[in-house]
């Protein structure tokens, strides 16, 4: 198959993996018109029709690497982004970083108010680990059970809310590289590598080796996301990213870019997607879509 043509066939499988995730969010959240209909709505505002829907992708190439059931990924996408979306909601909040636009529109906070955003934030966490819990995934119970506890790890103290703590106490303060790593490897990177072990997990059985390798790569590519978003938060602007631009810097915030320069921060970028390269090559073409994946992280807009 020649370039044009694969990244052809990569569109379209991105297309549909977005699309049946929207359609699976859609049916999962309530619908706005059951009380109470104003948090409902905003519920779903902060979920649908936007978004490059990435931890969905991620979950849905690791899934289809390890076999697992197309229906029972689509629930494994679905806990995933309503993780990733309460905490965009908490996140663009006054008392965090308080910005006023997400995805191209008025963040939760702005468009409600900040107690249903509060609201509407909370109730999207609880929903996933509804969503994750209340149907079969896989064959083994105990398995499924190892998969909630993952998310609730990766969504936690020691994860996602861990890294977003880090994050603010680190305003105007330079951290080292190694600092900066571990803050992302939390706030980003974990729920990350939570899409990519959960899709996986969600088919056959793998052994450990490759566990460790998916691992390894869904770590290399949560940072790399981290990285990438910094670059174009430095880089772009506020109508191509559909968020404020350059509020890191405005911030005071510590960031590859500040801590690099952006030409380094761009090789950087490159040395990851080359490591994450490198640690699916025994996969052979099962890890095909992980691989553009970790392409698209990258080249998304530079």
């Amino acid at each position: 198959m020649n370039d044009t043509n694969s990244s052809s066939s990569f569109r379209d499988w991105m297309a549909q993996v977005q699309g049946r995730t929207e359609q699976a969010l859609a049916r999962v959240l309530p619908e706005a018109s059951i009380a109470p209909q104003r948090l409902h709505e905003a519920m779903r505002y902060a979920v649908l029709g936007g978004g490059k829907r990435v931890r969905p992708l991620l979950a849905h190439a690791a899934g289809e690497l390890a076999g697992a059931d197309a229906t029972e990924l689509d629930r494994v996408a679905c806990a995933v982004e309503l993780i990733h979306a309460y905490s965009l909601v908490h996140d663009d909040m006054p008392c965090m970083d308080d910005d006023v636009l997400r995805r191209g529109k008025p963040t939760v906070h702005v468009e409600f108010d900040e107690a249903t955003a509060l609201l509407a934030g909370d109730a999207l966490q609880t929903l996933a680990f509804q969503v994750l819990a209340e149907a079969p995934i896989g064959k083994d119970p105990s398995r499924q059970l190892g998969m909630i506890t993952q998310l609730a790890v990766a969504a936690g103290s020691r994860g996602m809310a861990g890294g977003q703590a880090i994050d603010l106490a680190s305003v105007g303060v330079q951290l080292g590289r190694a600092e900066l790593e571990f803050m992302h490897v939390h706030k980003t990177g974990a729920l990350i590598r939570a899409a990519v072990l959960l899709g996986a997990r969600a088919g056959g059985a793998l052994d450990p080796d490759e566990l460790d390798r998916l691992d390894h790569y869904a770590k290399v590519v949560g940072l790399l996301f981290q990285v990438v978003d910094d670059i174009l938060d430095a880089a772009a602007d506020t109508a191509t990213l559909g968020k404020t631009a350059g509020k890191d810097a405005a911030h005071d915030k510590p960031t590859y870019v500040s801590l690099l320069g952006l030409g380094e921060a761009r090789k950087l970028a490159d040395d990851m997607l080359v490591d994450a390269r490198n640690t699916l090559r025994p996969f052979g073409a099962r890890a095909h879509r992980l691989e553009q994946l970790a392409d698209y992280v990258v080249h998304r807009a530079f």
